[in-house]
């Protein structure tokens, strides 16, 4: 009865982790089209339009009104609100997960490997089609003050579907393959391996996971080398900024890696 009990606990977790994780994604997206359309505001044109805007009303002594003012204050005030919220619910979303993965103490290794592929899977999911970073690439220009030359923000998904459309299908497959095939196969694996312990199957599939483990830190990699991608710039200023999605991400390794490790365990007690 008791175990019976927790199962139920760590099912609501999961369930609240993919409510979470869903506000998160949505209010990450709604950071990101609001920082697009403040972006849009940004160009040399558009800002030398404000300025004009701006003077009109100084010299008609307020008779003329710059509405557009109180609409980009709005739409800052949006913004701060999308970013601040998708951040306390990703902060939620990992609470949860703590939840998940200290149950290690109270329940078997079998089902702990159990739930914790599931929440590896759905952590993944989010670390895949969240924003993982915003990129802007402006310049200070005299009279019209900072001119944003181009703007970036893409998930991982996104940053695949991007770097083929652009030619780099090397690049685009590596992070596929890694970021992706690798990590989605590993999880579902060892959702398998904790309902099927007694196959032969099943320590082949943790024997090779763990040759492969060496390379879980590559996604890491790929991310950090895709921001610099993303930067690197001459002669103007980038700013980059992490985006919940990265947080999903490196939530995920850490998780898969302390599945990997219990499932390896749960075997090995079998096989002993």
């Amino acid at each position: 009865m008791k175990k019976q009990i927790l199962y139920m606990i760590l099912i609501l977790l999961l369930g609240l982790m993919i409510f979470f994780g869903m506000k998160a994604y949505t209010q990450a997206k709604a950071y990101e089209e609001t920082t697009a359309s403040l972006v849009s505001h940004m160009s040399a044109e558009k800002l030398a339009e404000f300025q004009l805007k701006e003077l009109a009303e100084v010299f008609s002594l307020g008779l003329y009104k710059n509405k557009k003012k109180k609409n980009l204050k709005k739409l800052k005030q949006a913004q701060q609100l999308h970013k601040k919220k998708s951040q306390e619910y990703a902060l939620y979303f990992i609470l949860l997960l703590l939840g998940v993965l200290g149950s290690y103490f109270l329940i078997s290794l079998r089902a702990f490997t159990f739930f914790g592929s599931l929440s590896a899977l759905v952590t993944l999911t989010f670390g895949l089609i969240t924003p993982i970073m915003m990129v802007t690439i402006h310049k200070e220009v005299e009279y019209l003050g900072d001119v944003v030359l181009s703007f970036e923000s893409k998930g991982v998904i996104g940053s695949i579907i991007k770097l083929f459309e652009n030619g780099d299908v090397v690049v685009a497959i590596v992070i596929l393959l890694f970021s992706v095939l690798i990590p989605v196969v590993k999880t579902l694996s060892l959702s398998f391996v904790s309902i099927f312990m007694e196959s032969k199957f099943a320590h082949g599939i943790v024997k090779f996971f763990k040759m492969i483990g060496k390379w879980s830190m590559v996604d890491v990699f790929v991310v950090a080398t895709f921001l610099v991608y993303l930067t690197g710039n001459g002669g103007d200023v980038s700013r980059a900024e992490v985006e919940v999605g990265l947080y999903f991400f490196l939530a995920y390794v850490i998780v898969s890696m302390l599945v990997s490790l219990s499932a390896d365990r749960m075997l090995h007690r079998l096989k002993g």
